[in-house]
């Protein structure tokens, strides 16, 4: 489904008078001049309302999200990673914890997330006032509710990130209008989220199911509030890095986590929808095009045919170009996975060689192993799984959606609060089930499923322990393993865990101790289809000379310097950085934004 694609083209077409009219200067939150329009026009019917919330959209369709928020930001992790000490430009400064103010990647957040906080400010405003929340026509009524609802979960988005990744921040919550100050301080992180918590709680009542919306799941929709709620409400109860560079954690968390647990628990009661029995398919319908309510995905952002950087720097790698005998064009993978995170899987869990690219596609079309085990692709996505080819020259703009929540998510989110209240109870267990009774063919639930999750359930830190690892099998490659490390307090433990098993699979491949593949074996079958002999076992010889030999965790040592560089330089900066075990994963406040606060913002604490 791709008429979503309208959001998008009403944003930066018919409704660019508005957006031109009130559009910001260099500094973030000060308008060039107040819309001629009125408010009480803009909002006085539902096409003109639906454009302004639209509006907020539109910057999802910016470098802002579509290439940073959505997945170059949040590496590196336990089980996503990209090397950032290998160059100085921004993207590589972000991956290696050592941004400057000058950062352009900075820049292009801090303000792209101001300027749809402005617009979501502008419709919430504009639709208040209107009178159309209480008009006698209950279905402008519950339009006019649905869009307010909208407004605030993307505005509330845009502050969880803005959070994550720079601290306090100033919190924003009236439309600009002249006359007004708008060089506002930081407000405490805590406030701002304890405020879009309520915000969110208070509209989510009236707002509509997706298969109640125009757009079903490429439309902010009552599922994905409630899911906003709970997830907004884990990162208020959990950790968060002082500008001290220690970690805190406020006094009131557990009424977040029963927040948490409350509103999840409401969409599983009034919406419950049993999880897709295909894992893989979830994400080929994201390739395909396809948007199915009442299903696993609660709300994807919906990028246009010609727009969306999912296939081009994220997914399985494809070589392209003019020379290449097919016409899907360039795709790369900026944040593979650490070959520890391929092995932690069990072995007959369906979810690995759905998330772990083990292959490539070159410029024959064909399927290859891929360069070494430091470039296991996101292999939920991929531009060669297009119905049609974009174009053997194309790159950006695949148009192929990405997901933002996930009923799984919901699940798992559900039993983590429940376990931090009440400890491992029969609910939190059974949540837990669902997840896993996916991941493993029905024969096997009885050991995988049923077994194991009884062994963990032995205590609260067992139970807690689980849901870490299940949410890193679950959600590997969807780029939110940053956030859930961050509020655990767990950052520079799981990372530091990750270099001391890489550092341990290749002693065990060097000196000749381990079971797993020092090398691996593939070949193309006679259908074309790419087969790996020996995925999860040491092989000493292939049945055959059919078979393609490729060094795999012998190629984790090298002979100066022990071990790759890489093992030893990605995550450094996460485990010793300016304050060893805490990672520094704030970034200053952009200078332009610094610069034109007129002394109000300054970069103060946390090392800079």
């Amino acid at each position: 489904m791709k008429n979503i694609t309208s959001l998008f083209k009403i944003g930066f077409t018919s409704f660019s008078l508005i957006l031109l009219l009130s559009a910001c200067s260099d500094d973030f939150m000060e308008p060039d001049s107040i819309s001629t329009f009125d408010d009480e026009y803009i909002y006085s019917n539902v096409d003109d309302a639906r454009n302004g919330v639209n509006a907020v959209y539109s910057y999802f369709n910016q470098d802002a999200f579509r290439s940073r928020l959505s997945n170059n930001f949040t590496g590196n992790t336990d089980i996503e990673h990209q090397s950032g000490w290998s160059s100085n430009s921004d993207r590589y400064q972000i991956w290696n914890l050592d941004a400057l103010p000058s950062n352009r990647d900075l820049d292009i957040v801090w303000t792209y997330a101001y300027r749809a906080i402005r617009d979501a400010n502008i419709a919430i405003e504009g639709i208040t006032m209107s009178g159309n929340l209480e008009n006698q026509d209950e279905t402008i009524r519950k339009t006019f509710h649905q869009l307010l609802g909208e407004a605030y979960t993307l505005r509330a988005y845009w502050y969880s990130m803005l959070i994550y990744y720079f601290g306090d921040v100033p919190y924003v919550v009236k439309a600009p209008k002249a006359g007004e100050e708008f060089n506002l301080p930081k407000t405490p992180r805590n406030e701002i989220l304890s405020g879009e918590i309520q915000n969110l709680i208070n509209v989510e009542e009236q707002m509509l199911w997706a298969d109640q919306t125009t757009y079903g799941v490429e439309q902010v929709n009552r599922e994905y509030t409630l899911g906003m709620i709970a997830r907004l409400s884990l990162q208020r109860g959990g950790h968060y890095l002082k500008p001290n560079l220690t970690l805190g954690r406020e006094s009131d968390y557990l009424d977040y986590y029963q927040i948490a647990k409350e509103y999840t628990q409401k969409l599983i009661t009034l919406k419950d929808r049993p999880l897709p029995e295909d894992f893989g398919q979830i994400f080929l319908n994201n390739v395909t095009f396809q948007t199915p309510t009442n299903s696993e995905i609660l709300f994807e952002v919906p990028f246009s045919l010609n727009s969306g950087d999912v296939g081009w720097n994220i997914g399985i790698e494809v070589e392209g170009g003019p020379t290449s005998s097919h016409a899907y064009g360039s795709g790369n993978n900026y944040m593979a996975m650490p070959v520890t995170y391929y092995f932690s899987f069990d072995t007959l869990d369906i979810r690995r060689d759905v998330t772990c690219g083990l292959y490539r596609i070159n410029k024959d079309f064909e399927a290859e192993f891929i360069n070494g085990p430091m470039n296991i692709s996101q292999g939920k996505w991929g531009r060669h799984l297009l119905k049609t080819p974009p174009g053997a020259s194309t790159a950006k703009s695949t148009g192929i959606n990405w997901p933002m929540m996930r009923y799984a998510d919901v699940l798992l989110m559900f039993a983590e609060a429940e376990n931090e209240l009440n400890g491992p109870t029969a609910p939190a267990q059974e949540a837990l089930k669902r997840v896993r009774q996916r991941a493993f063919n029905s024969e096997n639930w009885a050991e995988k499923v049923d077994l194991y999750v009884t062994e963990v359930s032995m205590n609260k830190s067992s139970f807690f322990n689980a849901i870490v690892d299940e949410r890193a099998w679950e959600f590997g490659g969807e780029m939110i393993r940053k956030y859930e490390l961050i509020r655990w307090g767990i950052y520079s433990d799981k990372v530091a865990e990750t270099v001391e098993g890489l550092k341990e699979l290749a002693d065990q491949a060097y000196n000749g101790t381990t079971d797993l593949p020092d090398y691996m074996y593939w070949k193309l079958d006679p259908e074309g289809k790419f087969t790996i002999l020996n995925p999860n076992t040491k092989v000493i010889a292939p049945p055959d000379d059919t078979w393609n030999q490729v060094q795999f965790l012998l190629d984790l040592h090298d002979e100066t310097t022990t071990y790759d560089e890489w093992i030893t330089r990605d995550w450094e900066n996460y485990i010793n950085g300016p304050q060893p075990g805490i990672v520094r994963y704030i970034f200053p406040i952009p200078t332009l934004a610094v610069e034109n606060s007129q002394g109000t913002l300054s970069n103060d604490g946390y090392g800079f």
